[in-house]
């Protein structure tokens, strides 16, 4: 049986990689009592700010200006490393010097799935640009940081980096994530389970869970 799920989101939201995980986690529990569901995840694109720079911005200035300063920025990134112990994830966020500007990485995963990749490969994909950004603090609005990704996910490197350059699909991403904004959605993460049922926020795995659950149940004939 089918799942259809989608997850908008941004590479430089850390709760986005917060609800991947928990996503992940609520699968995984999900196909332990029932194998015969197949999860498709389609990831979407989100631009949490629109007007980013394309070579991207000091990473602590944006944070401090957005918040009101060091004290109240910190206090802010304590509250996410608080939320995902449970979870098992980890933010380096002291190492993280560019946000960056993400078309070219949404660009990157749009790319994954239009080509058809194997479900695990795309999921791995998105995972090293959320690992990359908040775990390793490299650019991952540098062309070079992206194609080195794909490649350690089993791409050809310097065919990624010639397309990546090329601004291929740059159209097709903005226009997706604006008719999302347009549908309604500011905030990420946010799930559209099955299009029947949608979940806003990195909701807990149980809660997340219930909800898959509950989308099954819509689903079946009466």
């Amino acid at each position: 049986m089918i799942l259809n799920i989608d997850l908008v989101s941004d590479f430089v939201c850390p709760w986005c990689f917060l609800g991947a995980v928990r996503l992940d986690r609520a699968l995984a529990e999900l196909r332990a009592t029932r194998p015969d569901i197949e999860p498709r995840i389609n990831w979407l694109p989100f631009f949490l700010n629109p007007d980013t720079p394309p070579a991207g911005e000091p990473y602590r200035a944006f944070l401090e200006g957005k918040f009101g300063g060091p004290v109240k920025a910190e206090a802010v990134l304590d509250q996410v490393r608080e939320a995902a112990a449970g979870d098992g994830l980890q933010y380096a966020f002291e190492r993280i010097a560019t946000r960056p500007n993400t078309l070219a990485a949404h660009r990157l995963l749009y790319r994954a799935q239009a080509h058809g990749h194997k479900p695990e490969r795309v999921r791995a994909l998105a995972h090293a640009l959320f690992a990359a950004h908040f775990q390793e603090g490299r650019d991952i609005g540098d062309l070079d940081t992206l194609a080195d990704l794909a490649a350690a996910c089993g791409d050809r490197r310097e065919l990624v980096r010639e397309w990546l350059e090329r601004g291929t699909d740059a159209d097709k991403v903005q226009r997706m994530a604006a008719g999302l904004r347009r549908q309604g959605i500011e905030g990420v993460p946010f799930f559209i389970l099955d299009r029947r049922l949608s979940l806003s926020g990195a909701q807990s795995a149980a809660v997340i869970g219930a909800a898959l659950l509950q989308a099954l149940e819509t689903g079946k004939p009466s």
